[in-house]
């Protein structure tokens, strides 16, 4: 089970009962390399926002978890932490928290000449999202869109 995808999965998979028992919202797990480091992260958030007990905690017991189950053959360095503000948007439940926020959208090739764009977020489904800009709406192909994050105004 060496997959990226697969360890992602089996990961959420292990973690989502911690997480539900908390209270806790899984926002995301990856696993990447960095350099010559595997790292396993996994972010979680609650409402109030997650802190460093809570981070300890998930970590302890997912820890636990993947010690005993060993389907990850390399090293890794295990994460866990707040998403952050600039988190991107990537889930279904993440697109639904967000409707009438503002976005920013920063795509693989340009729009009508542009790469980036902000705006409301309408709607969305599987294969798109429709953003309010200034005088239009704009349905984009969610496989044209490199991020996707809240905007964020200070």
């Amino acid at each position: 089970m060496a997959r990226r995808a697969d360890i992602e999965l089996r990961t959420e998979q292990l973690v989502q009962p911690i997480v539900d028992e908390n209270h806790f919202e899984l926002v995301d797990v990856e696993y990447v390399k960095e350099g010559a480091n595997w790292y396993l992260r996994v972010y979680a958030d609650k409402e109030g926002g997650i802190n460093i007990d809570d981070c300890v905690l998930l970590s302890r017991a997912l820890e636990a978890k993947l010690d005993e189950e060993d389907f990850i053959e390399d090293a890794y360095i295990l994460e866990v932490s707040s998403p952050g503000l600039g988190r991107p948007l990537k889930k279904d439940k993440d697109f639904e928290r967000s409707l009438g926020k503002d976005i920013e959208i920063k795509l693989y090739r340009p729009i009508e000449k542009q790469k980036e764009w902000e705006g409301t977020l309408v709607s969305y489904d599987t294969e798109s999202i429709t953003v309010r800009l200034e005088e239009k709406e704009m349905t984009i192909a969610r496989n044209d869109i490199a991020l996707v994050r809240l905007a964020l105004d200070f």
